[in-house]
């Protein structure tokens, strides 16, 4: 889709330039566009107006974020939408339009270390989001409203902004929608008020976060608040027509939030809980912030695993989608750990029937585990297959093999402890592993499990 420019961007000249233009992507090895150069931000404020009938949305999104090197223009992510005007400091910029590309011409250059506000105000139709392994994303008309995902890029389709997981914000949130629609969000509800036939709700996230994981989700909800017994607030929003499915899974949030704490540690933002839509309105589950998605009412396994993305993906989160491995091979393995805490197959024992073939019915599934190393997909496709999960979680049984359990539960909560509210890499964790364990050879962890090709002989 190409939008018209507010206006066209041209190049300054002068004696008084000294900046150069903030890179157009972060280059990520899969999504070489995803986030932007030369700043970083700190905080969204969104505006938004959404009417479901139409599906039309309007938003304002003011954003401040702090130069890291002298700027004659930055880029933003937006995808689709209508850009009406823009500003910096107050002051309207110059603004062109390539793609994905939103590059803004500040009327003032900022210079390194300097924080500044810009403004872009916006509307139009959000489109859907196509991701590489084909599922969708983005901003998702549903029955009864919308619902917007963001993993890995869909999030530029309802916000401009920096959107790769290693440029984390806080946010606030206000959404505006007609009179008898709920909007959920992530972070805390801080106000809900009607006026004019429309209802708006600002929600306030405090812990940063990165924007694959923000949501807005529009609907008709039954919504309940409750505690944990050390006192987290729980926050669950249901469609009417899951609540009954989902009521026995939603009422384990407390055990399963007390059972992680004592696996992972302290639980890193201000509350928990979770989204239920239809079954219709989505094609998978998603770790959003504080609170995660689910398409229809969700089985325990798949609580535990989204609940434990809070820690390995939301709170510790990749430095670029190649150590997807990082927030999906914690999460599975924490499956593995709640099923043999729980009474069921050993961690053991899902290691060894993934190893032998016998843990899927089908033989494809079981020959797709090997398919490639979990720390180096093949493409952006890859980073959602099964050795990015499965055998992304091997590596961490074996790692559990090599230092014993105590020491290994003492690196699950380092870990999570270590990156806390931040991003970390494949190296990263490979480091912070053979310090924890200075006297362990993890030689054939890492080449023959993390990076080698094909099954390795077995352990």
């Amino acid at each position: 889709m190409t939008a018209v420019a507010v206006a066209a961007l041209t190049a300054c000249s002068g004696d008084g330039v000294h900046g150069t233009p903030g890179a157009s992507g972060v280059r990520d090895p899969y999504f070489p566009k995803a986030g932007n150069g030369g700043y970083d931000i700190g905080h969204y404020d969104l505006a938004l107006v959404y009417d479901p009938d139409t599906e039309h949305l309007t938003g304002t999104a003011t954003i401040t974020a702090r130069a890291t090197q002298d700027l004659s223009a930055f880029n933003l992510d937006l995808k689709g939408l209508d850009v009406e005007k823009v500003t910096v400091e107050g002051r309207d910029a110059r603004v062109n339009r390539a793609g994905q590309e939103l590059t803004v011409r500040p009327p003032d250059e900022l210079d390194d270390g300097e924080t500044f506000r810009v403004a872009v105000r916006y509307s139009g139709d959000p489109v859907t989001v196509t991701d590489p392994d084909g599922s969708e994303e983005g901003w998702l008309p549903t029955e009864d409203g919308a619902v917007g995902l963001g993993q890995p890029t869909g999030s530029m389709a309802w916000y401009p902004g920096s959107h790769h997981p290693s440029d984390k914000a806080t946010y606030d949130l206000a959404v505006s929608v007609p009179e008898g629609f709920g909007v959920v969000s992530n972070g805390e509800l801080t106000g809900e008020a009607t006026r004019g036939g429309r209802t708006t709700y600002t929600w306030h996230v405090a812990e940063p976060m990165s924007s694959h994981v923000a949501t807005v989700a529009v609907g008709e909800w039954e919504t309940d608040r409750s505690t944990t017994g050390d006192g987290l607030p729980v926050h669950t929003a249901v469609d009417p027509q899951q609540a009954d499915a989902s009521r026995k899974v939603l009422e384990r949030i407390p055990e399963v939030m007390e059972w992680a704490q004592e696996n992972f540690g302290p639980y890193p933002f201000s509350s928990t809980g979770a989204i239920v839509d239809r079954v219709e309105d989505a094609g998978y589950a998603l770790e959003t912030q504080n609170r995660p998605y689910f398409p229809g009412a969700p089985n325990t396994v798949l609580l535990v695993h989204e609940l434990a993305h809070q820690w390995y993906g939301n709170s510790v989160s990749p430095k670029t989608w190649r150590d997807m491995w990082l927030n999906e091979g914690f999460a599975t393995y924490a499956e593995w750990l709640w099923a043999e805490d729980e009474g069921g197959d050993t961690a053991q024992e899902t290691f060894d029937a993934l190893y032998e073939g016998t843990y899927y019915p089908d033989e494809d599934a079981n020959d797709s585990v090997w398919a490639f190393p979990p720390a180096d997909p093949p493409d952006a496709k890859a980073i959602s297959a099964s050795p990015v999960y499965q055998r992304g979680a091997m590596v961490l049984h074996k790692i559990r093999q090599t230092v014993g359990d105590d020491a290994f539960w003492s690196l699950l909560k380092g870990w999570a402890a270590a990156h806390r509210h931040g991003n970390a890499d494949t190296e990263d964790f490979t480091a912070f592993v053979e310090k924890a364990a200075p006297d362990e050879d993890f030689t054939e962890v890492w080449e023959e499990w993390l990076y080698g090709d094909g099954r390795p002989e077995k352990p």
